[in-house]
């Protein structure tokens, strides 16, 4: 028995040892090609897991429960990172912005339900999963082309972390959809109303007083032990309450990390508890890989490649809209839409807790799981690709504008008065165009026998 325990042990050490390896290895090999490391996670997933060498089983209790770990913490280090004054600065266009790329998804799925046997959970479902963005993708994508503290960049930000909010009753509600009966809509609408009441209520209060000064704050700051098992039994325990109470665990771990985020442990709990988020989301993006099934992509890969495709172009489109109609410049639309053109890994958990609860089945869940995948690793590719096209069409537009300048070089001083030049030609164009019909319309409407009297009284002067 002992001998048995003992290679059970060793087993599991070899696991973790080839899962750290291969994961720097293939995080590494993504940073050398100016990828984000985290592709290389799933990847480093795909292969160790089932679909590639089986090294280590999906249902690995302990990297799925390290995973659960991951996601809570991602909330809780999202919620203490917020800026609740520049949120709330951006909080009307990104609320607009992340309605309307929800409000496009269900269209789209609920579209697809009435043409096939798609059930009204998994419609919602589906419609959840795409409109979400990856907050860490899309953040390392703007940070790499040295847009993250720009225009683009804030808009961006903003538009993620309300869709961070929205995860907290999405996930509620794809954990009580499943199930034989019927959907008790009155207390999910009470749960959801209840979440967004209480986090709405937070927002306000913390960001209409000072930071908050705990008694305990000059004791354990400079306390490196302390602050991170501190900070991991506070997230920790209000994840849990919040389970306990019927909402989701990860809306507890947000709330905990607002309110730390709020008060003058702030900075030096983020410099301890980042080391143990990012290991703990390299799990969780190494979990996402063992879960993707390769033979089911390979086996369906027209419709993985097309509806990845379809994300990933609607998407894109979608957000450099909804981004101008906010009213910001179409530069701006296009880097924060790029940016957030592919599926979030909040998806991998929604669709995770969904098909627990019964709510999606195997089919649409192995699909959702797919298609999420393939849009986290082309979307840097994607990115770097439409930049290069779009770069081409403004290098274009400028030498347009430089030819019309060498042109009018009498009329026109510098190309920046090109456009302005062009505008004033066009304004004096449809004036001249107005003055003739308005001419031509007069001469139709002169009766004959009021022109005669007026030709003989001009004639007779002159005789």
């Amino acid at each position: 028995m002992e001998h048995a325990a003992a290679r059970a042990h060793e087993t599991g050490l070899i696991e973790i040892a080839l899962v750290i390896v291969l994961a720097v290895s293939v995080g590494l090999l993504l940073m050398r090609l100016k990828q984000p490391p985290l592709v290389g996670f799933i990847l480093a997933g795909v292969l160790l897991g089932p679909s590639g060498f089986g090294l280590v089983a999906s249902s690995n209790e302990n990297i799925t429960m390290l995973a659960e770990l991951g996601v809570l913490m991602l909330l809780f280090f999202i919620g203490m990172e917020l800026s609740l004054k520049a949120f709330v600065a951006a909080l009307k266009p990104a609320v607009q912005i992340a309605f309307g790329q929800l409000a496009a998804s269900m269209a789209i799925t609920f579209g697809l339900m009435a043409i096939s046997e798609a059930t009204l959970a998994e419609a919602l479902i589906l419609g959840f999963i795409i409109a979400l963005s990856s907050t860490v993708v899309a953040m390392k994508m703007l940070d790499d082309i040295g847009e993250l503290r720009s225009e683009s960049g804030r808009i961006a930000v903003a538009v993620l972390i309300a869709q961070d909010l929205a995860v907290v009753p999405m996930l509620i509600v794809a954990t009580s959809l499943g199930g034989e009966g019927e959907i008790g809509w009155v207390g999910l609408t009470i749960k959801i109303g209840v979440a967004v009441a209480v986090l709405a209520g937070l927002l306000w209060y913390l960001g209409r007083r000072p930071k908050l000064k705990p008694a305990f704050a000059p004791a354990v700051e400079d306390n490196v032990e302390m602050l991170a098992l501190g900070s991991l039994g506070f997230c920790f325990a209000a994840a849990a309450i919040s389970g306990f109470i019927g909402l989701s665990p990860a809306y507890g771990a947000f709330i905990a990390g607002l309110v730390v985020g709020a008060s003058t442990l702030r900075s030096p709990v983020i410099h301890v508890v980042e080391p143990i988020q990012s290991i703990l989301l390299v799990v969780f993006f190494l979990s996402i890989g063992l879960l993707i099934d390769i033979d089911y992509i390979v086996e369906n890969w027209v419709l993985v490649a097309v509806a990845s495709f379809v994300v990933i172009v609607a998407k894109t489109v979608w957000n450099v809209l909804l981004i101008r109609l906010a009213g910001l410049k179409h530069t701006t639309a296009m880097e924060a839409g790029l940016a957030m053109a592919q599926i979030g890994e909040f998806s991998f958990v929604l669709a995770a807790a969904a098909f627990a609860s019964g709510a999606i089945g195997l089919d649409v869940y192995r699909l959702a799981l797919a298609v999420t995948a393939v849009s986290l690793l082309v979307s840097p590719a994607w990115m770097i690709v439409m930049r290069q096209i779009e770069g081409e069409a403004r290098f274009g537009y400028a030498e347009f504008k430089q030819a019309l300048a060498e042109l009018y070089e009498d009329q026109v001083e510098t190309v920046e008065d090109v456009g302005q030049w062009i505008r004033v030609r066009l304004r004096a164009l449809r004036r001249a165009a107005r003055r003739r019909r308005v001419a031509k319309l007069e001469a139709r409407q002169t009766p004959s026998s009021e022109k005669a009297p007026a030709e003989a009284s001009e004639k007779a002067p002159a005789e």
